[in-house]
């Protein structure tokens, strides 16, 4: 039970949305996705400012939804605002989420200041199961609008490649 007379701090709610993961790749959290953008606290109210990966993210609806529910379960007022501007990039993704992505099997972002703009990618990814980048792409839509199919050439399996933007 939160006690009501206690208000969390920022750092408490940083945790509480570090437990809030992406909906579209459940092995990361918006924190380290560098979906969440900032946290205001002001007299038990806190505003939560959200960058979606895509401006047309169908999951933003259910990050909004989830951040807000882990802030009201701190005994916070919330609102939850989205902004487009700056727009979000690869290079947000924390070092631990790039970790994790590839654990999962998908190939994580090069830097978005490494990828040409005419080039799908600057350099092959990286094979998440056996590290050769003798990889090539398969398609360039994935299941979700941030990845691409791929298939590495060393060891024959498909994997999903994270888009650079």
């Amino acid at each position: 039970m939160v006690n009501p007379l206690a208000r969390p701090s920022e750092r408490e709610v940083w945790d509480a949305l570090a437990r809030v993961l992406d909906p579209e790749i459940p092995v990361v959290n918006v924190v380290e996705m560098g979906i969440v953008r900032a946290v205001h606290l002001e007299e038990g109210r806190a505003r939560v400012t959200i960058t979606p990966t895509f401006s047309a993210c169908p999951a933003l609806h259910v990050i909004r939804d989830e951040v807000a529910a882990a802030v009201r379960a701190l005994g916070l007022e919330v609102s939850v605002q989205s902004v487009i501007s700056p727009p979000w990039t690869t290079d947000w993704i924390s070092p631990e989420a790039r970790r994790k992505l590839e654990a999962y099997g998908i190939a994580p972002p090069t830097p978005a200041g490494d990828t040409p703009l005419i080039a799908l990618e600057a350099n092959p990814p990286r094979c998440p199961r056996c590290g050769s980048f003798n990889t090539a792409v398969k398609n360039t839509f994935g299941p979700t609008l941030c990845k691409t199919i791929h298939v590495c050439n060393a060891c024959r399996e498909p994997f999903e490649a994270f888009k650079t933007v």
